[in-house]
């Protein structure tokens, strides 16, 4: 079972982490945690790091530590975030054959090899889990970006029915939510409520960019470091009519390795093939 769900004394800290609020996530006081949590708190604080753009910070603190499958774990996603991504992706797959009953293995080892293409790999890594919420969140994703919104609502149900009113399950449905559409992206923007980047996701869905603007730069404002922000301000600036460069710049510096920008390539590449075939047959 997840040490992090119900009333577990990781629970604040969990919770502070899917919001988005990673400097409290950092500044929280792991000494007051029991033994048995002490490893999967820092392991939170080392993951808010990385989200924070603290990958190299984190890769010289855990130096040495590769024994431990949960730091080897955070050491490939920090690797991945600072653009190692082939080095990130071959120790992935090493640690889902090596430690694939191990529950951050299972979350950050999925989130690289689903970051790298290979969701059909991270799929089969993380429905080993037992009881891990951010599991159930990951496969949720999975499904979605797979267009099987069909599965990650029979996801969330399942979930719901031992999860109750778990905030990553709330999270997680509104995702289904935005891909439903309809009253579920109200539905979504007020769960959303204290996660400014997923509700400014909920405000274009509603057709409010200035409000989803307004969600992002406060974002950005709290955490500068926030590619998750930057990512999504890319897609309001494109559906705004503004200039991407700067924007796509910033994140490219911060996480070569994000995934917006390796779908962007491929998008870019499969788009410039299509123009070469066309202007071949002008010139013909």
């Amino acid at each position: 079972m997840d040490p992090l769900y119900a009333e577990g004394e990781l629970l604040t800290i969990h919770n502070a982490f899917h919001q988005g609020q990673y400097q409290k996530v950092i500044d929280f006081d792991t000494s007051l945690l029991s033994a048995d949590n002490a490893l999967p708190g820092r392991v939170l604080q080392l993951r808010a790091q990385i989200a924070s753009g603290q990958a190299e910070e984190v890769l010289a603190d855990i130096e040495g530590e590769d024994e431990v499958p949960d730091l080897a774990a955070v050491k490939a996603l920090a690797q991945y975030s600072i653009g190692s991504t082939t080095e990130a992706v071959k120790e992935a797959e090493y640690l889902a054959t090596a430690s694939s009953e191990n529950m951050v293995v299972q979350i950050l080892g999925g989130t690289i090899l689903q970051a790298a293409g290979k969701g059909e790999e991270a799929l089969a890594l993380l429905t080993k889990h037992s009881g891990s919420l951010e599991a159930v969140a990951l496969i949720v994703q999975i499904h979605l970006q797979k267009n099987r919104t069909d599965l990650a609502q029979k996801e969330v149900e399942a979930a719901r029915k031992w999860a109750q009113d778990s905030l990553l399950v709330n999270i997680a449905e509104s995702w289904v939510g935005l891909r439903l559409g309809g009253e579920k992206y109200q539905q979504a923007f007020y769960e959303f409520e204290e996660m400014p980047v997923c509700q400014a996701v909920a405000e274009i869905h509603l057709g409010r960019l200035p409000e989803a603007e307004a969600a992002l730069q406060q974002a950005i404002q709290r955490n500068s470091n926030d590619v998750e922000a930057i990512s999504n301000s890319i897609v309001l600036n494109v559906l705004s009519g503004k200039d991407t460069t700067e924007l796509t710049e910033s994140l490219r510096s911060k996480a070569p390795g994000h995934h917006f920008l390796t779908d962007l390539e491929e998008k870019s590449a499969i788009f410039d093939q299509a123009a070469m075939k066309y202007s071949a047959r002008a010139a013909a």
